[in-house]
């Protein structure tokens, strides 16, 4: 069971999971030298008026440009160390059992002096050049080591992107908020800081080092609840430039933050020749726990080689990359290394190499590694074959019934540039057998899947299996969505065979072009049978797909199997457009549809975020319903952004229509203030989803008689003047990972459709 810990925590750690746990005594008088700013009476009158810690905290504000070496000079480059670490506290380690040699590699946490566990410990190497005209940052990575169990979960380059989102360096001076954990806390420089904090001049003290007098300026939130920050910020007395020598800020107990018991940041900075302010180290440290797992993270930048020179090669500022991958520093990350890194930390390989031969840790590590990954990779990471994905081996639908489906895939093991895949399934009520294969191959090596980042290849494929109308979300069936509200029946079957290039630049800029011929089927439940009478078995079309896709700045996260969007403050635009003549290739009934969609996220500093999504699309030719523009529904009791819990499959077809979907996570904006309810760490969560459409005549069956008719028990009608419209409503981080909504359905109410409803869904978030 000790492995099994040990494993689990990474998992949690890696997806951003990491908690909270209690500290003793001793700890907590530790803790009080820095959170305990000033000591007043309980009903403290602080006011902004007249308050001179505020007209301070001002001026810091307003001169914060005139040291900042990149307005000041055409070039500014300075080197960068960088290390994460992640461990287990308090690790139970029986010295004299098979795993008791890990007592060799336990170190200490900074925050409260436990034992630390290190499980994976990333380190790199970076020169960072900025050029002022035009505005212009590149990172050139010289080397990289990496260490530890990120391979449990996929590509470790993909495990460290989500480690630095997760822990992004700080710098006071540059934004209103400091992103970190996910998340957006007002930064005690910010525009909203002197509303959100409560500021105190209170100490003057010496710095030796430097023959200065400093300053302290120390704040707290106003309430403690909200996301922000206890702290210092040490200014320099008498400068006029208001420098900051070093600023410390710690996360409030009670702050509406999960899982973190304990999180602290340090940054240092010393001055140029010119005046500048040069960061000299930026640290953050977190304690946490989960399950009764407590975790510690660090992450530690050091900066060095300042200088104002133009780089030797200004070339790196032509790159479209905004990190660029030189790898060129042959020795050891360890005669780079700027400070004496922990003994554990520092020797994570051959930790690493013993742990891994123990039976016992080898195959837990194997069994997690196929829950976390949803696919079987028989000889771990050297596999060349992977089955699954598990967790769709099994469902239910009205049309087939019980489900059993088995698939498998290459890897870059077998080749790195050519992939296969294939699937079976079988239905036992419509006792019908269904398949798919795909060949793939890709112009660019990968190291383990075709879908890595980026993508650029000729793919060609071929599937039989049931088609869910208006349903996107439901294409793979798994357990999950096997329950739903009443009966889930508009179903096809179709064989669907294409080839498709496509090509992604380093700009996250994504162009497809593809051709398919499609044969959808007829069912029990859905008819293909015209105005006229008439009834087909079946018709095809075959299309030209064309695809553009912009992401700029997107991030991913690459597993074994597949990769997963991170989303960030960057938004997605994407463009399709489908043209399949008339006539041709055996198309019956033609298709010329054109759909758009953007993507946002919105930050409200240490308010939450809105997830917002604009859709439109035409169809500019006459074509048979499921051809047509059917707004996406979901029939089943988890909820998912952006689709429609309360429509019906097919209740509306469209070939016009605008669309709207927002979903606001408050972050406890108000449920902060309201006392003993603040404690559960609950957040407010708020959407609204909406649409509008219209059916042409050119399109619309009552008017054409030589077009398949709606299959009846869909009872699809106009949608007229008035928007379909649903507002949900709901309280999320339920035991820190469970959200329940009440869904209420606005518009276009009546006998038999569904008014309210309650979804939930599960998150793991900060």
């Amino acid at each position: 069971m000790k492995n099994w810990i040990l494993i689990l925590f990474l998992t949690l750690c890696t997806w951003g999971t990491a908690a909270a746990t209690d500290t003793d005594s001793d700890t907590e008088d530790r803790h009080l030298e820095l959170q305990e700013l000033v000591v007043r009476p309980k009903k403290e009158k602080y006011s902004k008026k007249n308050n001179p810690a505020v007209e301070f905290v001002r001026k810091v504000m307003e001169r914060r440009n005139l040291t900042d070496p990149r307005l000041n000079n055409d070039y500014y480059n300075h080197g960068l160390y960088e290390r994460i670490n992640v461990g287990v506290i308090n690790f139970p380690i029986d010295s004299g059992g098979a795993l008791g040699f890990l007592t060799e590699y336990v170190d200490t946490t900074e925050l409260t002096g436990r034992p630390v566990l290190n499980l994976s410990v990333k380190e790199k190497i970076s020169d960072i050049h900025y050029r002022r005209d035009p505005q212009t940052r590149r990172e050139v990575v010289r080397l990289r080591s990496r260490h530890g169990l990120d391979d449990l979960l996929g590509d470790a380059a993909s495990v460290q992107t989500i480690f630095e989102e997760v822990m992004q360096p700080v710098d006071l001076y540059d934004a209103n908020d400091i992103y970190l954990l996910r998340q957006k806390f007002v930064s005690p420089l910010g525009r909203l800081a002197t509303d959100f904090y409560k500021f105190y001049l209170s100490d003057t003290i010496a710095d030796a080092e430097r023959g200065d007098s400093l300053i302290v300026l120390s704040f707290v939130p106003h309430n403690p609840t909200t996301p922000g920050f206890n702290g210092r910020l040490y200014v320099v007395k008498g400068d006029s430039t208001m420098f900051i020598r070093r600023a410390e800020m710690r996360l409030p107990k009670d702050a509406n933050v999960n899982f973190i018991s304990d999180m602290l940041l340090q940054q240092d900075y010393d001055r140029g020749p010119d005046g500048s302010r040069l960061k000299m180290r930026d640290e953050v440290l977190i304690e946490a726990s989960y399950m009764g797992i407590d975790a510690y993270a660090t992450r530690l930048s050091v900066y060095n080689s300042h200088n104002y020179a133009q780089p030797a090669d200004t070339t790196v500022f032509d790159s479209k990359l905004a990190v660029i991958e030189r790898n060129d520093l042959n020795e050891s990350i360890v005669s780079y290394r700027p400070l004496e890194t922990p003994k554990g930390a520092g020797r994570m390989q051959q930790m690493m190499a013993r742990l891994r031969g123990n039976k016992v840790y080898y195959w837990g590590e194997r069994i997690l590694g196929t829950l976390t990954s949803d696919w079987i990779r028989p000889g771990g990471a050297k596999a060349s074959v992977a089955i699954g994905p598990i967790f769709s081996t099994i469902s239910h639908n009205d049309l087939e019934g019980w489900r059993l489906r088995l698939g498998a895939m290459t890897t870059a093991n077998l080749s790195r540039r050519f992939f296969t895949s294939a699937y079976g399934a079988y239905g036992f009520a419509d006792r019908r057998a269904k398949y798919g294969a795909s060949f793939e191959y890709s112009f660019v090596d990968k190291k383990f899947h075709p879908g890595e980042f980026p993508i650029r290849s000729i793919k060609v494929s071929h599937s039989y299996d049931t088609d869910r109308l208006g349903q996107a979300y439901a294409q793979t069936g798994t357990l999950f969505n096997s329950i739903t509200r009443g009966r889930n029946d508009l179903m096809t079957y179709r064989r669907l065979t294409s080839v498709a290039f496509n090509y992604e630049t380093d700009r996250n800029l994504n162009f497809s072009l593809g051709l398919t011929h499609t044969r959808q089927e007829a069912t029990p439940f859905v008819q293909f049978i015209d105005g006229n009478g008439r009834s087909f078995g079946h018709f095809q079309q075959t299309a030209a797909v064309f695809e553009f896709r912009w992401a700029p700045g997107e991030k991913y996260y690459q597993s074994i199997n597949g990769r997963k969007r991170i989303v960030t403050t960057s938004p997605v635009l994407q463009l399709t457009h489908t043209w399949a003549p008339g006539g041709v290739f055996g198309t019956r009934w033609g298709v010329n549809k054109t759909e758009m969609m953007i993507d946002k996220r919105w930050f409200f500093s240490s308010w939450g975020h809105l997830d917002s999504r604009l859709g439109a699309g035409h169809v500019w030719e006459q074509t048979v319903f499921p051809s047509l523009l059917v707004p996406n529904v979901d029939l089943s009791y988890i909820y998912k952004r952006n689709s429609f819990s309360l429509m019906n499959a097919m209740e509306f077809v469209n070939d016009t229509y605008v669309e709207l979907h927002l979903n606001y996570d408050a972050n406890g904006a108000l449920l902060n203030y309201i006392p003993l309810i603040r404690k559960l760490k609950l957040r407010e969560l708020v959407g609204f989803h909406a649409v509008w459409g219209t059916l042409s005549k050119r399109n619309n069956p009552a008017y054409n008689p030589e077009l398949l008719q709606f299959p009846e028990q869909a009872g699809t009608k106009p949608m007229g003047s008035m928007p379909y419209m649903e507002l949900n409503v709901g309280l999320g981080n339920i035991l820190r990972f469970v959200s329940v909504e009440y869904v209420r359905r606005l518009t276009h109410t009546g006998p038999g459709l569904p008014r309210n409803g309650v979804r939930v869904a599960f998150n793991f978030s900060f």
